[in-house]
């Protein structure tokens, strides 16, 4: 029984993992550095809990992981309307758009198998039918809120360290510290984004849903994956 439930399982368990490990490998390094720093400037060092609970470690990890909710919101719901050919990332060409009921098998069209919602109509089936890029993009605006009160806070402890006047949080959403610690994220993952469309016209993964098949020509079969 666990061998299959890892197996049915494996992706969401193995990255899991992954992510935790990351996390933990993320919090021991980022203790280790404040304390070096601590004891450079003369200052008694800090322990791993006060430091899970400080601002420094709060805004390193909510400001990644803003930036990562906004790919998958941007992707999600981009992909509806944009595409790419050749690319296994988009959908064909000519089928841009939310596509009809009949296409989604939702509404009059879902079969007994179906979510409950995607049986319905009117408002319930509005929301359902967008509900994973609401999801997206409302973790995503949490995380930047939660990145912008963890990430003045740490800014004001540095000011106030060098006797410089605190900035209230409306003037840090304002400040450069603020959007280069956002704009940085965003770039990089807009890039991320820009490079697997792309690339996956031309480069292959043999046996990856991500990947075209290994024989499907380079500017067609788009939206097939392998």
């Amino acid at each position: 029984m666990l061998r299959r439930a890892f197996r049915e399982n494996s992706l969401t368990i193995v990255f899991g993992a992954a992510f935790l490990a990351a996390l933990g490998g993320q919090a021991v390094a980022g203790h280790a550095l404040l304390n070096q720093q601590q004891l450079a400037a003369g200052l008694e060092p800090v322990s791993l809990w006060q430091y899970l609970t400080s601002s420094d470690f709060g805004v390193d990890v909510t400001e990644n992981w803003q930036s990562e909710y906004l790919q998958f919101f941007l992707y999600i719901y981009g992909t509806v309307w944009l595409v790419q050919r050749g690319s296994p990332e988009s959908k064909p060409v000519d089928a841009a758009g939310p596509g009809s009921d009949e296409q989604q098998r939702a509404g009059p069209y879902a079969g007994p198998d179906s979510p409950r919602w995607a049986r319905l109509r009117g408002f319930r089936l509005g929301v359902y039918s967008h509900s994973l890029s609401l999801a997206m993009g409302s973790i995503f605006l949490a995380s930047w809120f939660a990145q912008s009160i963890t990430g003045v806070v740490a800014y004001n402890e540095e000011q106030l360290s060098q006797l410089e006047p605190p900035l209230t949080w409306h003037e840090y959403l304002g400040s450069p510290d603020f959007w280069s610690r956002t704009l940085q994220n965003w770039q990089s993952e807009l890039l991320a984004l820009v490079s697997m469309a792309v690339l996956a016209i031309y480069l292959r993964e043999r046996g990856s849903p991500e990947s075209k098949p290994l024989g499907a020509a380079h500017h067609h079969a788009t939206g097939e994956t392998g």
